[in-house]
Formats: structure tokens, C-alpha cells, sequence
């Protein structure tokens, strides 16, 4: 494949990501609007097990302990065959799959149509990517048909599915091509005027991203450990 031409400057990883989130930030509270029905129920279930499992864990640590078993192997080993607690680890992860697939589904519906509607229309962007001044063509710089379009959003769901190692392939210069620009004969690129360098409010958005990326996982992290001790409290406690 040869470089790209002067006339169309290509965007790189951090422009697109910075695009792809701010048509996120309006995306994702739709899908979770419209998921709600199906969401409500999944909330209520995932709400109901994770209470049950400290009280649960919390008995079977003291039983186990007054049975005498003071190996932490065997007792991790008891705890992983108790029937009771491994439905309620089950009822858990449904609630949590459910709670994860439902938006994920109406995103993606959600997505198409935004695609189709604004990379086929007069601007060839979505919103984000007008802020951020960038444009989707075709490979030979003309603008992309519905058909392109829609090719080139199907394809985007195996960059999701290779881990995002699909998305990473736009990170590597001069070409910055995903998986599936490369699929479906587009690229993402400059807008006459615009770029090559981040705005600082789009690099601060990026970064936002990045801590709460970092916060979230440690905030679940110590929710779970809370958790943990709680239930060894009650059970040397008790």
C-alpha cells in the first residue's frame, strides 16, 4: 500500500480516539435509555447477590475455621466447591453480563445509524469528528457511499474483537490505517485547515479518560477487598 498523498493528511491514533469518545459521551446515555428495561431488572439481581456475598462467605470462613481447617489452600478449595456460594457467584456474573451486553447491543444499532447518517452526509464526519476537524473518505480521497460506510462500521466490530489491536493498527505511520479502513477501503483524515496536532481541550478530554480508566478498576478493586475483610471479620468475629 503506498503513502498517503499530500493533499489528504491522514489522522493518527490520538485524533480519532479523541473523536471516537466525545460521539461516545452522546451514544452511551442513549443505549443505557434505551437498554433501562432490560437494565432495571439485571441492577436489582447484580445488587441482590453481591449482598448475599459477604453474609455467605462470611459462614462458610467460619465453619471452615471451626471444622479446623487452618490450611488457607484447603480452605480457599472448600469455599470454590460450596454449592450455595458458587450460585450465588453465578447469579452475580449473570446479572453482570446482562448489565454488560444489553448496552453494548444498543450501542452498536445506536453507532450504525450515526455512522450511516453523518460519514454518508455532506461533511463525511460524525460530530466528534467535526470537532476535532477530521473527515472519512474513500481510499482514492473521494466521499464514501452508504455501502462504504456500512462496510466499514461491520468491520469495526473485528477491531473490537481482536482486543482493539484492530484500532491500534492506527498508530503506525505514514499509512494510519486501522483494521477496518483497511477492510473497507476508507481512512480518517485532516479537514482542509485543520490539524495535525491535538487541541489542548481534546488532550485534556483524552486524559480525563485515562484517570477515570485508572480510578474505576481501583475503586472496584477496594470494593472488593472491603468486601473480603468484612466477611473474614465476621467470620473470626463471629
Amino acid at each position: 500500500m503506498t503513502a498517503p498523498s499530500a493533499e489528504l493528511r491522514v489522522a493518527g491514533f490520538w485524533a480519532r480516539a479523541a473523536a471516537w469518545s466525545l460521539d461516545a459521551a452522546v451514544l452511551l446515555p442513549l443505549a443505557l435509555l434505551l437498554g433501562g428495561p432490560l437494565l432495571a431488572p439485571a441492577w436489582q439481581a447484580a445488587q441482590a447477590a453481591w449482598a448475599a456475598l459477604p453474609a455467605t462467605l462470611g459462614q462458610r470462613l467460619a465453619a471452615g475455621v471451626d471444622a479446623g481447617v487452618a490450611d488457607p489452600l484447603a480452605l480457599a478449595i472448600q469455599l470454590a466447591r460450596d454449592p450455595a456460594l458458587a450460585a450465588q457467584i453465578g447469579a452475580l456474573s449473570a446479572a453482570l453480563t446482562r448489565l454488560l451486553l444489553v448496552p453494548v447491543l444498543a450501542y452498536a444499532g445506536l453507532a450504525l445509524a450515526w455512522a450511516e447518517w453523518f460519514e454518508r452526509g455532506p461533511r463525511q464526519a460524525t460530530p466528534g469528528m467535526r470537532l476535532l476537524g477530521l473527515r472519512v473518505v474513500a481510499a482514492d480521497g473521494r466521499a464514501p457511499d452508504g455501502a462504504r460506510v456500512l462496510r466499514r462500521h461491520l468491520a469495526a466490530g473485528l477491531s473490537w474483537l481482536s482486543l482493539n489491536l484492530g484500532h491500534a493498527l492506527a498508530a503506525l505511520p505514514p499509512e494510519h490505517l486501522a483494521l477496518h479502513d483497511r477492510l473497507s477501503g476508507t481512512r480518517v483524515v485532516w479537514r482542509a485547515g485543520a490539524g495535525p496536532h491535538l487541541p489542548g481541550w481534546a488532550r485534556a478530554w483524552l486524559l480525563l479518560q485515562a484517570l477515570l480508566a485508572l480510578a474505576v478498576p481501583l475503586w472496584l478493586l477496594a470494593r472488593l477487598q472491603a468486601t473480603l475483610q468484612a466477611a473474614l471479620g465476621d467470620a473470626l468475629g463471629g
